[in-house]
C-alpha cells in the first residue's frame, strides 16, 4: 500500500502509476477519483496505489481518520 497525500506534481507520479497499472495495482487519488493526467494543472494532491482488493479498506480507513 502507498498512500501519498503531501500532492506533486503530474510528473511525479506518472511513470509509478503506469508501472503499478502494467502490474495490475489499483491507482486513484486517495477519495477513489481517478488519477487525471495532461491538465493544465499539474498539482495532484495526493495518490493511492495498492492490491485492488484493498483498494476500498484503505480508502475507508482513511476516511474514518480523516477528522
Amino acid at each position: 500500500i502507498y498512500v501519498h497525500d503531501g500532492g506533486q506534481h503530474q510528473w511525479d507520479s506518472a511513470a509509478p502509476v503506469a508501472v503499478a497499472r502494467a502490474a495490475g495495482l489499483h491507482t486513484s487519488r486517495i477519495d477513489g477519483t481517478p488519477l487525471v493526467y495532461n491538465q493544465r494543472d499539474t498539482w495532484l494532491p495526493d495518490l493511492l496505489i495498492c492490491r485492488p482488493e484493498l483498494a476500498e479498506p484503505v480508502m475507508r480507513a482513511l476516511w474514518d481518520n480523516e477528522g
